[in-house]
């Protein structure tokens, strides 16, 4: 990891919709919530443009963040976010706290790399489809990755790249395949070209008939 994320935060001794309207509009706080491990949730607020500003940065998502609550420092990753639905507001957020020594399970982006150079679409026009944009992970809080790559270099046309394709880091497992291979699911492949398939589909009817 090669990032330091802090947070600062206060306890908050009101909850509910109007308090927290109250607490955004007035204060330029955002209400939040730290749960997880041995000790009961905890109701905290952050200032606005702090977290708005971490908010820019990926890594802030899948990363160990530092959060110190009227002085007390807890370790925590952000679980859950809700924002404006037309401004550029956040309206709360949802905290974990994590233990150094425990795995815990999180979401990570995938980086998609070599799309453009790889020969399956730069000599032979291929088409790149993602079926997904990021992987359910578990690991210990110092093995967390900011990002997992798939690489694209060596894909042929009309090759799928499933979980078990991914190389994950060093003690990085992933969620799905720990639930069996049959939840071995596809992450990407390179299609034809469309006006390939449509040649194809029809050659093949042609043979049918014949």
């Amino acid at each position: 990891m090669s990032e330091d994320f802090k947070l600062i935060a206060k306890n908050r001794d009101v909850s509910g919709k109007g308090a927290s309207r109250r607490l955004r509009r007035l204060e330029d706080l955002v209400p939040a919530i730290v749960y997880g491990g041995k000790k009961k949730p905890v109701q905290i607020t952050l200032p606005h443009n702090e977290l708005r500003k971490h908010l820019e940065n990926e890594a802030f998502y899948s990363h160990i963040i530092e959060l110190d609550v009227d002085g007390k420092t807890e370790t925590v990753i952000l679980k859950d976010l809700q924002r404006h639905p037309a401004k550029a507001l956040v309206m709360h957020a949802d905290f974990l706290r994590v233990s150094k020594t425990k795995k815990f399970k999180t979401t990570v982006p995938l980086h998609f790399i070599n799309e453009s150079t790889c020969e399956a679409v730069k000599t032979h026009g291929g088409v790149i489809s993602h079926a997904m944009t990021d992987l359910e992970i578990s690991c210990l809080p110092a093995n967390l990755p900011e990002f997992i790559e798939v690489d694209f270099t060596d894909v042929e046309i009309g090759t799928v790249i499933h979980i078990s394709d991914l190389k994950l880091p060093k003690g990085v497992e992933s969620v799905a395949l720990a639930h069996g291979t049959d939840h071995d699911l596809p992450v990407a492949s390179v299609n034809k070209p469309k006006g390939d398939a449509i040649a194809e589909d029809s050659e093949e009817a042609a043979a049918e008939e014949e």
